[in-house]
């Protein structure tokens, strides 16, 4: 690989190369049909003006150049080619970017598409255990359950859910799988004009791969850990195989790839009670089997079982076909499907037994002399089962320099939803409930245009240039019905429904303005049009229907670099953002009786505004980068209570301003101290504070939820030979809490947000050229650390790979 080769090099060399490469901007969109066809890609909601200005924002094709692009990506990235090198991110970007290679993740505990993150500078991605569906990015002073503050794509397709703001919404990494996966970027912030604002956090460009002649790929994991914790003490074991095949025929290539992950976790939920000061009477139940400990306020509680989410056997089959064709040297074509089909089941179980060692599920019970009332549905298992369905096609322009466009749109779709809960946690097949959410998913276009200059006596030799047209569509539909067999029954009475969508439509353009041999101002503008409609809720005989909304934003962007030396780079940005609500931060909810339980239909949009210095220096083989941060985001969404009502109220609502700001240091390099030793390392340090709050004014002057002061992550690859390596890693994130109000006092237990040291280690070893051994360990000590639930323990890793 190029990459390989380069690693030899004198990083100065390299990080030459990474400057003067151009990452060319898919803004492609360029045959003489397509304008034509144009209006009939735009939705028809669209406005009536659009259609008609799209031509103008696409250039007449370029003549074919000699030196040709790799397949190129959402304005930063270049897809890269199985055998060819990824490319570096696009030197016009006004932010900071942090990349992770096929090669560096090659040498990792990889299991699932996000676990390439895990060592990135200031990010974390909450994974509760092995297929966890709710993996969260949180990133500088985006907590990990601010789902709606990330961007996620692949190839262009966006992945993002922004369905919701919270842990059961995340990136659907499912669509990827690892082995796929050339390069992933990671951009830091809101300061380009080319992404909405759900920038805000971080955007995550992954690029996957296609094969330039036949390939086909085997690769087998088994993990296993062992976990003890209250009344659990046992293993807990998984396995996941994937195979690919893929061949370029000519002008045509394809890609077909398929996946299956079984694995169980750990217990990820328990039944509390807080300790009982009220004796026990005649008739309570006399049990043991509880066990005690003091919560994350210090306040001592009874544990009854493993209750909620419980002990999660998940199931997931995953299918992935990628399809290009080169029309001509310079016009690609490209369709991806992708399938992904899961099915869980959340076992409980209770601690408590009564006298003849029956176990105990509900009811009054007497602990230690103590009353204590167990609610039927404290002990109550899930299941569930989703079928998810990504399309996705492309048609771009591939010009080394001049103008180059593409069109791309997709659709995701949540075809077969379906999720069940007992109403006790007593055997048996009893009456519980069942929720549907057929008809959910999103689908997105894209129209973009850009101009590289060729060279200095080209006409706009000084300028970059961007321009683009954005739309996407959510819609949520979620039904719940009583049953009178949870596991499989028939939904016999309804409940209650909630339903509504989300538009956003935006135009932008950005230019990367060379005013000096050293000096850069990239500016942009992004203007979004969004809409939420079709909001409504409903109960047996009542139906509430909110009225439409609609906002109009403009986001200025700027950034202003200068090349101290060729080895050093100072840069100074500037960003405002918009982020939007989501679908059910609005709607979501239920009717209950005579009240209303929703979320908050008068959102207003979070508006921030993002400022960075940053400095990036090649020495030592590598690249330092140091950043100074801070966001000032008003009109914060959260989940949070409104204290100055009676009774309290609590739901979404918009936090008056939150400001985080912090400093980042990273490092990547090769061959550092020895030949062959190849470093990831990063610390960073984040204060985010609520500054203004009318609805809770107790947490103004707190620390925001889940953001830790500080975060540290470090990856060292030792390249024994050309057939092995051995890789020692460790992640730290600091202090940081679960309450607005600051009141969790003892973090580091179940409930709570730890502090956490975690160690991992593995081993790889090319058996030939064909196969590939890994063993590894995550966790390495054992760490008993929690996100509210526990994290895995020490899991263990053994991999088989072959190629042909």
């Amino acid at each position: 690989m190029f990459n390989f080769a380069l690693r030899r090099l004198p990083f100065c060399a390299r990080h030459d190369a990474r400057r003067v490469t151009s990452g060319r901007s898919p803004l492609s969109f360029v045959p003489a049909c397509v304008p034509t066809l144009v209006p009939a890609l735009v939705p028809t909601f669209a406005p009536a003006c659009v259609p008609a200005l799209i031509p103008a924002f696409i250039p007449s094709l370029a003549h074919a150049d000699s030196a040709i692009a790799d397949a190129t990506l959402p304005p930063v990235t270049i897809s890269a080619t199985a055998s060819a090198a990824p490319r570096a991110v696009d030197p016009n970007m006004p932010a900071s970017v942090e990349t992770v290679t096929r090669e560096q993740f090659g040498n990792w505990n990889v299991v699932n598409t996000e676990d390439v993150l895990k060592y990135m500078p200031n990010l974390a991605v909450r994974k509760r255990f092995i297929g966890d569906l709710n993996s969260i990015i949180a990133v500088r002073g985006t907590s990990n359950t601010q789902s709606a503050r990330g961007l996620v794509y692949a190839d262009g397709l966006l992945l993002s859910n922004l369905l919701g703001n919270s842990y059961s919404f995340p990136p659907r990494w499912s669509m990827v799988f690892p082995d796929e996966i050339q390069q992933v970027d990671v951009l830091y912030g809101p300061f380009s004009a080319l992404y909405p604002g759900n920038s805000l956090g971080a955007t995550v460009l992954i690029s996957t791969r296609m094969p330039k002649q036949f390939e086909a790929h085997a690769d087998v994991k088994a993990f296993t850990q062992h976990f003890s914790l209250f009344g659990v003490n046992q293993n807990f074991n998984g396995s996941e195989a994937s195979a690919s095949i893929g061949d370029r025929i000519g002008k045509f290539a394809w890609l077909l790839g398929v996946n299956h992950l079984d694995n169980t976790s750990q217990p990820l939920q328990f039944a509390t009670l807080a300790k009982s000061g009220t004796p026990a009477k005649a008739g309570d139940t006399p049990v043991s089997g509880a066990y005690f400990y003091n919560n994350q306020t210090n306040t001592p509680t009874a544990v009854l079982g493993v209750n909620g989410e419980g002990i999660e056997h998940t199931v997931q089959d995953q299918f992935k076909l990628k399809m290009q064709y080169d029309f001509t040297p310079t016009l690609q074509a490209g369709f991806t499907l992708g399938y992904w089909h899961q099915t869980y089941n959340s076992r409980t179980s209770t601690f408590l037994r009564d006298a003849s060692g029956n176990p105990v599920y509900s009811g009054k019970v007497a602990i230690g002399g103590y009353e204590y009332t167990i609610p039927a549905a404290a002990l109550a298992p899930s299941l569930g089962h989703s079928e998810n369905w990504l399309y996705g096609v492309s048609l771009k322009t591939r010009n080394a320099t001049g103008w180059n466009g593409e069109a791309l749109a997709s659709y995701y779709d949540i075809g077969n939803s379906v999720a069940r809960t007992a109403s006790s946690g007593a055997p048996g097949n009893g009456p519980g409930t069942v929720i549907f959410g057929d008809g959910t998913g999103w689908k997105s276009l894209d129209l973009r245009t850009s101009y590289t200059p060729a060279s200095p006596e080209a006409g706009l030799a000084n300028h970059s240039l961007s321009f683009g047209y954005h739309y996407d569509n959510y819609f949520l539909e979620n039904e719940s019905y009583n049953t009178l067999n949870w596991r499989d029954g028939a939904a016999t009475t309804f409940a209650n429904a909630f339903t509504g969508k989300t538009q956003t439509q935006a135009l932008y353009a950005q230019d990367a303005w060379r005013f000096l041999p050293r000096w850069k101002f990239v500016y942009g503008v992004r203007h979004e049009d969004w809409q939420a409609y079709d909001g409504s809720q409903a109960r047996p005989g009542v139906a509430l229907a909110y009225r439409d909304a609609n906002q109009h934003r403009f986001s200025p962007k700027a950034s202003l670099s200068f090349d101290v030396t060729d080895d050093l780079t100072l840069r100074a940005s500037i960003g405002r953002a918009y982020r939007f609500p989501t679908v059910s931060e609005l709607f979501q909810g239920q009717i209950n009786g005579s009240s209303i339980v929703n979320n908050n239909p008068n959102l207003q949009p979070e508006d921030d505004l993002s400022k960075e210095l940053t400095a990036e220096w090649a020495h030592w083989n590598g690249l330092f980068r140091f950043s100074l941060f801070q966001d000032d985001v008003k009109n914060a969404i959260f989940s949070q209570t409104d204290t100055t009502v009676i009774p309290n109220v609590t739901n979404f609502q918009n936090i008056g301003k939150v400001r985080s700001r912090g400093v980042e240091t990273s490092y990547q390099g090769q061959d550092v101290f020895v030949r062959g030793l190849d470093l990831i390392a990063s610390v960073a340090y984040t204060q985010s504070k609520i500054i203004a709050n009318v609805q809770n004014p107790a947490t103004v002057g707190k620390y925001f939820y889940r953001i830790p002061l500080w975060r540290a992550n470090l990856a060292a690859t030792y390249h024994i030979d050309e057939r092995s390596a051995v890789t020692l890693a460790a992640r730290y994130s600091g202090r940081e809490y679960n309450t607005l109000t600051n009141t969790d006092t003892n973090p580091d237990v179940f409930g709570g947000t730890s502090t956490y040291t975690v160690a991992d280690v593995r081993l790889t070893f090319r058996l030939t050229k064909l196969s590939e051994l890994g063993v590894g360990v995550d966790n390495l000590f054992d760490a008993r650390y929690f996100v509210y639930h526990p994290y895995p323990g020490r899991t263990f890793y053994v991999e088989a790979k072959l190629h042909m």
